[in-house]
C-alpha cells in the first residue's frame, strides 16, 4: 500500500477549485493515477486530519505538446475533489489564498 504522500501529489490552484472551497467546501488534488476514491479519503484524512464527506474522482488525458517538429505527450492525472464534513475547518494550505 502507497503512503498517504504518494497518493495526495499535490493541490490544484484555479478558479474553479477556489469557488468549490469557498462555496461547496471541498479541495481539489492532484492525485495517483491508480488511487482509489477509498485511498483518497483516508489520505486527505491523515495528512490534514479532517473528516471528509465524499470523493469524486476524474481521469484527464495528457495533451499532445510540440516543440517544433517534435512531438509528444504530457502524462495522463487524474483529479479528486474532496468534500469536507460540516463543521470542519479547511486545512491552512487553503485557507490563505
Amino acid at each position: 500500500m502507497k503512503s498517504a504522500y504518494q497518493i495526495i501529489r499535490k493541490p490544484v490552484i484555479t478558479e474553479k477549485g477556489l469557488a468549490a472551497k469557498e462555496t461547496e467546501s471541498t479541495l481539489v488534488f492532484e492525485v495517483a493515477a491508480k488511487a482509489t476514491k477509498t485511498e483518497v479519503k483516508e489520505a486527505v484524512q491523515k495528512i490534514f486530519n479532517v473528516k471528509v464527506d465524499s470523493v469524486r474522482t476524474a481521469n484527464f488525458q495528457g495533451k499532445e505538446r510540440r516543440r517544433g517538429r517534435f512531438a509528444g505527450y504530457r502524462p495522463d492525472w487524474k483529479k479528486a475533489y474532496v468534500k469536507l464534513k460540516a463543521g470542519e475547518k479547511m486545512p491552512e494550505y487553503a485557507a490563505n489564498l
